[in-house]
Parts: C-alpha cells; sequence; structure tokens
C-alpha cells in the first residue's frame, strides 16, 4: 500500500536558513537517488494559509512517495539527506499518509495510488497547481478570499502552503476532522466558493492535482507540541488546532 509523506522542517537561526535555502538546488538531486523513493518534491512554504506569494524562509518541506510507511521511516532513518535536515532544524514533524482519492497530475504525472480505505475520522487534502504565467495577476487577486477562509474555518486542524516556485507552482495542504466537515466547506457558497469558481473557469492553471489522504501517523514536534492529528477528541477538532506558521 503506498505511503505518502509529509515532512515539515523549521529552521531557526540564520546559518539554518541559509543552509536550507542553499539545499533546495543539491538536496533535490540527492532524495531522487534514495532507495525506493517514487516521487519526491522539496519546497518552500509560504505565510498565510494555503497558497501565498510571501515566502516563510523558515520553514521547508519534503513530500514524497514510497512503497509503505516502514520504508518511509527506514530512509529516514537511514539517509544522510534526511538526518542532516533533521539535524539543522529546529522542530521537525512528519505526517503519515495513505492516498484515498486522486484527480490531475503534477509535472506531467500522477502520483499517488489511491486505495480503497474507510474515511472515518481526519483526513487530508492537497491542492496543488501550476499558475499560467499570463494568468499570474488575475489569480493572486482571488487567493487572499481563499486562503482567509481555510484559516477562519473552525474545523481544520492543520493548514500549510507550500511550493516549488514563488509565485508560479504552489499547493496547500490540509488536515480536517472528517470528509463531512472538508465537503462543506468546498461547498459551501463563500469567498472561497466564489474565488474558485473564477479561478477554474477562468483557466488560470497550466496543471492541477487535487488529492485526498487517511492521516496514518503523526511523528516529531511543531510549534511546540507533538499535535495529534490522527483522531479527534469527543468530536472537538478545535482542540488540536496547529497553525505550520
Amino acid at each position: 500500500m503506498q505511503s505518502v509523506t509529509l515532512s515539515l522542517f523549521r529552521f531557526g537561526s540564520a546559518r539554518a536558513r541559509a543552509w536550507a535555502l542553499f539545499q533546495m538546488g543539491p538536496a533535490r538531486f540527492a532524495l531522487r537517488a534514495i532507495r525506493d523513493i517514487g516521487t519526491v518534491k522539496l519546497c518552500g512554504s509560504g505565510v498565510g494559509e494555503g497558497f501565498t506569494p510571501i515566502p516563510d524562509t523558515s520553514v521547508y518541506a519534503i513530500l514524497a512517495t514510497w512503497p509503505d510507511h516502514d520504508a518511509a521511516r527506514r530512509a529516514m532513518l537511514g539517509t544522510h539527506v534526511f538526518r542532516r535536515y533533521a539535524d539543522m532544524a529546529k522542530e521537525r514533524l512528519t505526517i503519515f499518509l495513505t492516498p484515498t482519492s486522486a484527480r490531475g497530475r503534477w509535472d506531467g504525472v500522477e502520483p499517488f495510488m489511491p486505495q480503497d480505505l474507510a474515511t472515518d475520522g481526519p483526513v487530508a487534502a492537497l491542492t496543488r497547481a501550476t499558475i499560467r504565467l499570463r494568468s499570474a495577476r488575475r489569480f493572486w487577486r482571488h487567493e487572499p478570499a481563499i486562503s482567509r477562509a481555510i484559516g477562519s474555518d473552525p474545523n481544520v486542524m492543520f493548514k500549510i502552503g507550500i511550493g516549488e516556485l514563488p509565485l508560479m507552482r504552489q499547493a496547500t495542504f490540509s488536515i480536517w476532522p472528517d470528509t463531512k466537515s472538508m465537503a462543506e466547506f468546498a461547498r459551501a457558497d463563500g469567498p472561497h466558493a466564489r474565488a474558485i469558481r473564477a479561478v477554474r473557469d477562468g483557466g488560470l492553471f497550466k496543471e492541477e492535482l487535487y488529492a485526498r489522504f487517511h492521516v496514518d501517523a503523526v511523528e516529531g514536534r511543531w510549534a511546540g507540541m507533538t499535535p495529534d492529528l490522527t483522531q479527534t477528541r469527543g468530536g472537538h477538532a478545535q482542540d488540536m488546532k496547529v497553525a505550520a506558521e
């Protein structure tokens, strides 16, 4: 069963941040050489709630696919590139996921292999797009409404905006207590829905990918705590709400 991991690293000192920025080049080659790794994306992050043009120079992300969770853990513990990121970071967190649905492509590839799993409990959503160069200004006029809606929703448990290329190649990742709350947010006729319709009707994306995942495990610490994102507590998802900023 395919494993998908999102590893987040927060760097504190100026030296550590400079190191992480420099690694956006050479680390890509080291990651691709890891045994058992499939698709791998090394991303920066942005301030705010979702897609964002303003970078956060302290946070970087590695999104990867593996044959299973055990293969992912072996690589993270046993390869130099992952160990170096862990050593340099002030905080690190890895979210282990199993894809349950996917539509679209990433760099021309369908990276996720959805499994027929029960989707009770928390679910994660990944929305990723390559924005057409000629449409970038129009897209970023709509984006603030989308981000504000995600950030203000009381059900969202975790969210972060990541990207391979500022302004043009962006993704947003969020975790919700269940599929019902995520679907209600997506369907609600508010600023988010209107902005999404405008983006789709305008053909502003060169490439899109929408995927959902079952949240299997969370390892590490973020914002000074180990967030429990694998189950709800008495139905109160807001008790676990964690911002990635």
